[in-house]
């Protein structure tokens, strides 16, 4: 099977969506205590991360020929492959646990609101550098 080529569309649609989730989780208020907040920053951190993990995918897919097992291997493999530093894939990878908390609801009745409250800041800086990686990475791919 050969390689399939970078759809920089694909990648480009996913940076958008991510774009429009940051521009709304930079208005939230995630200590305010409101419910629908709370839900909102919930979708909204599971949503970057699985929009990063399908840039991830597309691209160790493309460049190194293999598809990641997990969210959490595509951090990786997208180091790898250039799309980003190793440095940024061990920060990013952290919020793959959370979103797998919220996704799968392993502790429900349990979720502590002050991990997600905590999780929004970092994921606007890391988040906001992801996106800024991979464009510059298609930028300098000539993509």
């Amino acid at each position: 099977m050969s390689p399939r080529d970078l759809d920089t569309q694909i990648v480009l649609r996913r940076l958008l969506a991510m774009d429009d989730l940051l521009r709304v989780l930079e208005r939230l208020d995630p200590a305010d205590g409101d419910a629908v907040t709370h839900l909102a920053l919930e979708r909204i951190l599971t949503q970057l991360v699985d929009l990063a993990g399908d840039i991830n995918g597309h691209v160790a897919g493309v460049t190194l020929g293999r598809a990641p097992g997990s969210t959490r291997e595509s951090f990786v493999l997208a180091a790898d492959a250039g799309l980003i530093t190793h440095e940024a894939a061990e920060v990013l990878t952290p919020s793959v646990g959370l979103r797998n908390v919220l996704v799968h609801e392993y502790e429900y009745v349990d979720v502590d609101r002050s991990r997600v409250v905590a999780a929004a800041p970092m994921a606007l800086t890391a988040y906001r550098g992801y996106v800024d990686a991979v464009r510059e990475w298609l930028s300098v791919e000539g993509r």
